[in-house]
Order: structure tokens, then sequence, then C-alpha cells
């Protein structure tokens, strides 16, 4: 695959300039934790042609490279021309940082203590098939909370996720944070297969609305009329709820990128 990437006509001069199209990363524009495929990166080409493009996810930027950019040969802020990693606590907008936020300057290092000494003591006494390691990874916007590990291979991956469907792992361990830290006005977001997000209310993937919103206040911003969400965890309790049922977006849930691809294509005549 080409190396370099297409340049793209400004953001007011695109035929549908006041449309742009967000897309959840894990199970919407790529297989949980895999790459893109080559024809993810074409269409998404494509449609950047119509309209603006950009990604929300939970993960940081460096494993949205992994799974974007990496791929396409790029660095992935000039795939997308809004990027909102961690949510968008960390966003780029054509390529150029926005204001940031961090999660432990919020919270305290008091507070963050007892929650990760929490966590690390109720994995500690789970009775589950494996664990592997990194159960709790810091971010700069939240911490992703991972039974299992964040080490377990794809296979055990898939292994954990099945088996969680019947044990609930992951419910039953995000109601006993709820219970426990109840005044720290924290939200906890069960996503992907093996893992939940902790992070501050009103931080969820609704956060990255404040940056569009930010945008079209400057001079020659875009107000974005139309808002699509594409998402695969948009049940109650899922990462992409929030955003997904926000009166700002039009949501589109979807069950893989497959699904995500033959509806973008329907939608814009791709």
């Amino acid at each position: 695959m080409a190396s370099t990437t297409p340049s793209f006509s400004p953001l007011d001069e695109r035929p549908l300039k006041d449309t742009i199209c967000l897309f959840d990363v894990d199970g919407t524009l790529t297989p949980a934790r895999l790459d893109a495929s080559p024809e993810m990166l074409d269409l998404l080409r494509a449609l950047r042609k119509k309209c603006a493009i950009g990604f929300v996810g939970g993960s940081d930027l460096v494993k949205q490279q992994e799974q974007l950019g990496r791929p396409a040969g790029t660095s992935v802020v000039s795939l997308f021309d809004f990027c909102f990693s961690e949510n968008g606590l960390t966003a780029y907008k054509l390529g150029q940082q926005l204001p940031s936020n961090s999660f432990i300057q919020w919270l305290g290092e008091e507070p963050y203590k007892q929650l990760v000494s929490f966590c690390l003591h109720y994995i500690a006494d789970l009775d589950i098939p494996i664990k592997r390691g990194t159960f709790v990874e810091f971010r700069n916007g939240m911490i992703n909370v991972s039974p299992v590990g964040r080490n377990a291979s794809t296979k055990e991956r898939n292994d954990f996720q099945a088996y969680d469907k019947d044990a609930k792992v992951r419910e039953k361990f995000v109601a006993a944070l709820k219970e426990r830290f109840d005044h720290l006005g924290l939200t906890f977001s069960i996503g992907g297969q093996i893992s939940f997000d902790v992070f501050p209310q009103g931080w969820d993937k609704t956060y990255c609305l404040k940056h569009l919103d930010n945008e079209a206040k400057k001079p020659g911003g875009i107000a974005y009329k139309t808002i699509h969400f594409f998402g695969d965890k948009t049940s109650q309790g899922g990462n992409d709820w929030e955003i997904y049922n926000h009166p700002a977006t039009t949501g589109h849930s979807v069950t893989g990128p497959e699904e995500t691809m033959r509806i973008v294509k329907e939608l814009f005549d791709l």
C-alpha cells in the first residue's frame, strides 16, 4: 500500500460540508484489536472526499496508529479530519493537536490510588479460567480495567468474551465499583471483548462533541448539522451508548466492519 496519503479539499469545500461521520474503532472500523482492512481504508478515503470524517475511541493514539495508521502506511492523524483518542481527551484536527485534559488531574492522586488498589485486589480474588498481564492500564482520560489482562492473545480474548457472556465477570466487577466509589462521580463503561473503562461522568464518547462545538465557534469554523456516529457497543452499558443516543447525533449500530462499510456505501452512494 502506498505510504503517502492523498490530499483532500478543505472542510468547507466538501460537497456535504455540514456533515461529519464519526466512527468507533474496535468492532466498527476494525475487528477487535486487529488492523483495518484495505477495503475499509479505501472506503474512508472515498467518504472523506464527500464530508468530514473522524474516529472516536477509548484507546490511546498509539493503539489507533497500530490499527489504522500502520496498515495505511502513514500517520493516523493524516487519515481523518478529526481524531478523538481517549474519547476526545486527546484530539487532533487536520493533524494539529487540540486542547487536552487529564483524568488523574481531575480525580486527585489519593482517590486514584484507592480506585486502582480496589481493582487489583478484586482481580486477585477472581476465579476465572486464565489471567495474563496488564490488568489496569492508565490512560490520559481514564483507566481501562481488564479482568483477564490486556496481554491476552486474540484467541484468549475471544474465549474470555464467550465466557463473560454467561459469567458476567465485567458486569459484576462494575457493580462492585459503583457501590464502592459512588461518591467520586465516575462512569463505568463496558466495551470491547475483555475490559471496561472508568472515567469522570460526561467524559464518555460524547466528550468529543465539545471539540466540534468549539470548532464551530472559531472564525470560519463549521457547525455540523448532521453528525453520523457508527459503533458496535450501543446497548446500555456499552461504551458507544451515550454518543449513539445523543440528540446531536444520528446513530448507526453495527455488528462489525462489514456492516459499517455496507451502511456507509448506502448512505453516501459509494
